[in-house]
């Protein structure tokens, strides 16, 4: 039996094309779920391009949709339920997912932006929990660069939900809401920072280095710009501050279910910029690769029902 799914392939446009492969078999911790929606990232882009998932391999990262195969040892939710997961291979209309890298989704809450919470949403939070380890966050001062960007959007909500002064740095500042301080410039700063989740690199991650306070760290998330980051001499050396390369750590449940909690509770907002078929998904791929997205790209399995050409 197959499925329809998301593939690499370097020659196709966008490096992606919609074929068939098999239908998963899951191991005895998983569950299978039955894809109602999945959630596009620059990462997914960048695995596709560079490589590091192979040619026909399926794509992805992000899914939410119904449990149609349980567990074999009992462990996970039970067939029927509604998930969100993180899992490679994610862009398959029915996916093999451990079931320590899932969370139920109540029927309160919408299965297209559940499918928005993994990747940037986890990035956010556990880059800002590793932040906090030299710097609570409550009553701190935490920049967070490419601040309309998925992990931006989330990280600017949960660190102003745990009671930081949060300051959000973007080249689309009407887009932000619930910061304390909205720049698109650095040196508009005027005062040192403890924490910094940085997703831009390059001379931005330089220019928020300088103004980290002594104690303090920043989380690299990302490299959105694609610029070296050249440090000036001596730039490290003085007060202890520090800089983190950061991924996120398995596992990831207990996590996803506390994203889902906000979510339901209101807390957490999803802005969902561009929705569509899968069908559709070289569209969406370019539209954020042309940065038009003033958010998260959801992907719809309801309205694709195979390869399309």
């Amino acid at each position: 039996m197959s499925v329809a799914a998301v593939v690499v392939d370097p020659e196709a446009a966008g490096g992606v094309r919609l074929a068939k492969v098999a239908d998963p078999s899951p191991g005895p911790r998983q569950v299978v779920v039955e894809a109602r929606h999945a959630s596009l990232n620059r990462g997914d882009l960048n695995d596709a391009r560079s490589g590091r998932v192979p040619k026909g391999a399926v794509l992805g990262s992000d899914v939410a949709g119904v449990v149609v195969r349980a567990s074999t040892d009992g462990e996970g939710p039970p067939v029927g339920a509604r998930v969100v997961a993180l899992t490679h291979g994610a862009f398959a209309r029915r996916v093999a997912v451990d079931v320590d890298a899932l969370a139920e989704v109540p029927d309160g809450v919408d299965l297209a932006e559940a499918a928005a919470l993994p990747v940037a949403g986890l990035a956010a939070m556990q880059a800002l929990r590793a932040g906090a380890l030299e710097a609570p966050v409550k009553g701190a001062r935490v920049l967070i660069t490419g601040a309309s960007g998925g992990v931006g959007r989330f990280a600017v909500q949960l660190a102003a939900y745990a009671g930081a002064h949060v300051i959000a740095a973007t080249s689309r500042p009407d887009d932000i809401r619930g910061a304390d301080q909205v720049v698109t410039d650095l040196a508009a700063i005027d005062e040192p920072v403890e924490i910094v989740l940085d997703t831009v690199g390059g001379r931005q991650l330089v220019a928020a280095w300088d103004l980290l306070a002594p104690g303090g760290n920043v989380q690299c998330i990302g490299w959105s710009s694609g610029e070296p980051a050249t440090f000036a001499p001596y730039a490290t050396v003085g007060p202890a501050k520090s800089l983190s390369s950061f991924g996120i750590s398995a596992p990831v449940g207990s996590d996803l279910a506390s994203l889902v909690r906000l979510l339901e509770q209101g807390i957490l907002r999803v802005d969902i910029s561009w929705r569509g078929p899968v069908a559709r998904i070289v569209a969406a791929a370019q539209a954020m690769l042309g940065r038009r997205l003033h958010g998260k790209a959801v992907l719809d399995w309801t309205h694709s029902t195979g390869p399309r050409t």
